[in-house]
């Protein structure tokens, strides 16, 4: 099941199961507090709070354990969507949630008038790279930003409109 995230736990539950996800990236990547605090492995309750209140919708995927997965969409234009914090627990990755949030976040998207869906990626991930191929994504632009690491890929998925 795939519900909005609205109350505290939730957020707590949410911050876990980005941070988890996020971590192993981190880990291959050499990221830090000190040298990338904005990555997803050290967001906080109130950065999820402060995204809510920015516009950002929060979703979490929950299953007969508990949640699982998160995704949150921000609406950046009539046409535009920002897909952010894609995360699923590392326990229950490749058993299809990725991809299930993604049709999910299509669907709202689809339903809320959008046209496409963007996501920045770490462009050195070229496995995260092919994944987002594989879930219909097409590569749009490669950015470096110097407060940042690593280089941005930005990644975006066109929308069918509702007919």
């Amino acid at each position: 099941m795939i519900r909005e995230i609205i109350l505290d736990e939730d957020i707590r539950a949410s911050v876990h199961v980005i941070r988890e996800s996020f971590a192993t990236v981190a880990a291959e990547f050499g990221l830090t507090f000190e040298n990338c605090p904005s990555n997803a492995a050290f967001v906080t309750e109130d950065d999820l709070r402060k995204m809510r209140e920015k516009g950002s919708v929060l979703f979490g995927l929950f299953d007969a354990v508990g949640q699982t997965g998160f995704v949150a969409l921000r609406k950046a234009s009539d046409v535009l969507f920002y897909l952010e914090k894609l995360a699923v627990l590392p326990l229950a990755g490749h058993s299809g949630h990725g991809k299930r949030l993604v049709d999910f976040s299509a669907e709202y998207v689809r339903k809320a008038g959008g046209q496409t869906i963007s996501i920045g990626i770490i462009d050195e991930n070229t496995r995260l790279k092919s994944w987002y191929i594989d879930c219909g994504f097409h590569e749009t632009e490669i950015k470096r930003f110097p407060h940042l690491p690593f280089t941005v890929c930005i990644l975006e998925k066109s929308i069918k409109s509702i007919s």
